[in-house]
């Protein structure tokens, strides 16, 4: 009897188009968000499941018993009945986090499978990049007929990078950057990461600056209005609604409705203007895996992460 290929997908979009398109090989639907929050580097694990569910609970009001990720890698624990493992992961930030994570399980786990990785972005004749659930039938497939087989060097990367977000020095990260590799979005996704700390001389980091600057420059009506605006102009990060709400609410204080749209406040053009470090009054203490936000601080002359030192305002 022919061994079947398992799929894992980022999502339930994907998942649910997949099977659309009569994908009949069993299916894990990958539902975490690794980019944020706290993470241990031993994925199946009572400690990693318990940091977890307190993150989401705690930051996104997610019920605790929600949480299905331990049900849902059961199925790994019947990995003799593939014959390869197809990892379905986006060019953004929120997908390589995840992807390292699910490569360094399936080594946690011992599990010496072929890995293929099928990964969208750039996509002939469109001008921006795409998310694997936005292409069309004809050229999902042709990324599936496509996927690249990541050799035992790329499935090592991913494993120290894993560790290296688990850990608590990021600026590790830096010599990956130039690193060649089958992810070949991994040095964009590796920037963005860096600059998610705030800037040294603001204290807004990358997301929070452009928010700022999409309200300064862009006919935005309210803060829904904005939200659309952020998921569409994000660059590299993949975030969703529900995290830049979150970015949105922090920022309360540098804009308000005027006029019947959005505009900065004083402090909003001040902040962008780099004239005061606001890290302490946007106060956004978020985890990323093994160290806190405001920990560190990106400077753009150093192109690095430095320890952040107290400022006034």
């Amino acid at each position: 009897m022919k061994k079947q290929c398992l799929h894992i997908t980022n999502g339930d979009s994907l998942t649910n188009y997949l099977r659309e398109l009569d994908f009949e090989d069993d299916i894990l639907t990958w539902r975490e968000m690794l980019c944020e929050g706290p993470t241990v580097p031993l994925i199946d694990s009572d400690e990693f499941y318990k940091t977890r569910k307190e993150f989401l609970n705690e930051y996104y009001d997610i019920n605790p018993s929600d949480y299905n990720l331990k049900e849902s890698i059961i199925i790994l624990e019947d990995i003799d009945n593939y014959s390869e493992i197809n990892l379905w992961f986006e060019f953004d930030l929120f997908c390589h986090i995840n992807l390292i994570a699910v490569i360094s399980l399936l080594h946690q786990k011992e599990i010496d499978k072929p890995l293929y990785l099928i990964c969208s972005g750039r996509v002939e004749g469109e001008k921006d990049l795409k998310g694997l659930a936005e292409l069309n039938p004809e050229q999902l497939k042709s990324h599936y007929a496509n996927h690249i087989h990541l050799t035992q060097e790329d499935i090592d990367l991913a494993i120290a990078l894993w560790r290296t977000y688990c850990g608590k020095d990021h600026n590790i990260f830096k010599p990956y950057i130039t690193q060649n590799s089958n992810f070949e979005y991994l040095t964009n996704c590796l920037k963005a990461h860096l600059k998610r700390f705030p800037n040294q001389k603001t204290g807004l980091c990358a997301i929070e600056e452009n928010i700022l600057k999409l309200i300064k420059e862009k006919d935005i009506k309210s803060q829904h209005h904005l939200l659309g605006y952020c998921l569409n102009y994000q660059g590299y990060y993949g975030y969703g609604d529900t995290q830049f709400k979150r970015m949105v609410d922090k920022l309360s204080t540098f804009f308000e409705k005027s006029n019947d749209k959005l505009q900065l406040t004083r402090k909003g053009h001040e902040a962008i203007l780099g004239e005061h470090n606001f890290t302490k009054e946007i106060d956004n203490t978020i985890t990323f895996g093994g160290i806190n936000r405001n920990d560190y601080q990106f400077s753009i002359t150093e192109n690095k992460l430095i320890k952040t030192i107290p400022y006034g305002n």
